[in-house]
């Protein structure tokens, strides 16, 4: 079970996607109690339409809906210059492996499974907003807001460098706090404050999205890429990997075009 924390930006608009009314203001009233600008659309043309008008800094859109559906609606998004760069996050029920590789393929960021497990709602959507704003200045850390804020910011970039320049290395958290300054309760404060996670869990999550990277662009063993990403073993990456994305290290990589691709 996740801590509860503050979402990365107060004022961030969120729109969510779905042809369900109970599913669709489920998730916006959580949302909107976590202090996220909420939107909300019937199905994915009017996702799509309100989208472009809204600019918003995350979309959470259904798969299965009438009229246009998720894949559809991401393919529309993705080819608008206004619209291809805002993080998609899709809703769905049952995701087969194929379904997940084309939603992936199409530019979504992460899949959210119904019934929604409200804890993993938030830590997906604290990663990827604050993924979308980049990691040298991540959403809500303040330039000059007194002595207090500056120096939360400093200890969470500080730690996140160390964490990011060594994914192969699962660090103490007692020695890391140390290394920046600090202790281990206002470490976790300053990432649940700045990304809504943990220090462990935004470690794993790092290793995920690097993990997506090495499968697709380099024809490393999955064995090599587990090694790099700190795990004891193939088998134990493997079950991370499917965990997190619903499919296998090779799995993905089969369904990648790019990983297919001759070097």
């Amino acid at each position: 079970m996740f801590n509860t924390a503050s979402p990365p930006s107060r004022f961030a608009r969120i729109l969510v996607v779905d042809d369900r009314e109970e599913d669709r203001h489920l998730l916006a009233d959580y949302l909107r109690r976590q202090g996220y600008r909420l939107y909300v659309a019937e199905d994915g043309l009017d996702g799509v339409e309100k989208a472009i008008y809204i600019q918003p800094d995350l979309i959470l859109m259904d798969v299965h809906m009438p009229v246009c559906d998720g894949i559809a609606a991401c393919r529309l998004l993705k080819a608008e210059p206004k619209t291809m760069a805002i993080p998609l996050i899709f809703l769905t029920a049952a995701a087969l492996p194929e379904e997940r590789v084309l939603g992936l393929l199409e530019g979504a960021v992460d899949y959210i499974i119904k019934p929604f497990n409200f804890d993993e709602v938030r830590l997906r959507v604290c990663i990827h907003l604050n993924a979308a704003h980049g990691h040298d200045h991540p959403p809500g850390v303040p330039d000059q807001t007194g002595p207090r804020g500056s120096v939360e910011a400093a200890i969470f970039l500080a730690a996140q460098r160390q964490i990011l320049q060594d994914l192969a290395s699962t660090p103490e958290l007692a020695g890391l706090a140390r290394s920046v300054g600090t202790n281990t309760h206002l470490l976790n404060e300053a990432f649940r404050k700045y990304v809504g996670v943990t220090v462990f869990d935004f470690l794993r999550e790092a290793r995920m999205k690097e993990a997506l990277r090495l499968l697709c662009e380099t024809d490393l063993e999955v064995q090599t890429v587990a090694n790099d990403l700190g795990y004891g073993s193939a088998a134990n990456f493997s079950t991370a990997f499917r965990e997190r994305f619903g499919l296998s290290p090779r799995q993905y990589r089969t369904a990648t075009p790019r990983a297919m691709e001759s070097p």
